[in-house]
This record gives structure tokens, sequence and C-alpha cells, in this order.
């Protein structure tokens, strides 16, 4: 048997890809956090091609915290290659309404802290 998850059509859906990201400063994390989305999410630079709806799984690795945040989600939002002003290809993922995210969520705004209101550019908004 798969380790797919057999869906209402009877076929088989792919397992949710599996994402790692470390981010290393404060300015990257800003850029990268989704704080607009009900539970939080992050923007995620992959060249990969991904749909709406699409699960994911991530490790998100922050600053110099050696733990590794295992995240679920499903993607939100996608920029694809060639944006306008630059914009790095990825996809948004909104984290899942669960305690991980739930943890990620407060590890992120407790480190971003009074930097959430800031009007600088992100890669999504």
């Amino acid at each position: 048997m798969s380790d797919s998850k057999l869906t209402a059509s009877g076929g088989f859906a792919p397992r949710p890809s599996v994402l790692s990201l470390n981010i290393n400063s404060k300015s990257a994390l800003y850029a990268a956090y989704m704080p607009h989305l009900k539970n939080g999410g992050i923007f995620i630079p992959t060249n990969r091609s991904y749909h709406l709806g699409d699960e994911v799984f991530m490790l998100l690795s922050l600053m110099e915290d050696p733990t590794k945040l295992p995240i679920a989600g499903s993607v939100v939002w996608m920029t694809p290659a060639g944006a306008q002003n630059g914009k790095a290809q990825g996809i948004g993922v909104h984290f899942n309404d669960d305690e991980s995210g739930k943890e990620a969520r407060r590890k992120i705004e407790a480190l971003l802290g009074g930097v959430l209101q800031s009007s600088r550019p992100t890669h999504t908004l």
C-alpha cells in the first residue's frame, strides 16, 4: 500500500511535500512571515510547482535556535518565476490550526516584536 491517502474520487493523492527553511535574521523573518493570515504563515522560496490548497509540511529553523519546528500547512500564495518588482519565486504557506502552527506563530511573533508594525515590503505584500 502506498503512503498516499485515498481521495474521494478513489485515486491516491500525493503525500504532502516536505520543505526545509532556515531563517537566520530578523529582517529575513519579517520578509517571509505572513501575519495577515488567521493562523499565521510563511513564504518559502522554491522553484517547485505547487497549486493553491496543496498540503505541505515544513521544518523551520529560526535564528540561532537549534530546534527545527515541524509545521503543517497549505499553499495560499504563489509567486511565479519572473514576478513583478523582482519578487522571489515561491509559495506562501498558511499554518494549520494545530499546536505546531500555534507554536510557530508564537515564536515568530516573539522574535519580531514591534517590527510587525513596519510598513517595509515583504515577499508577499
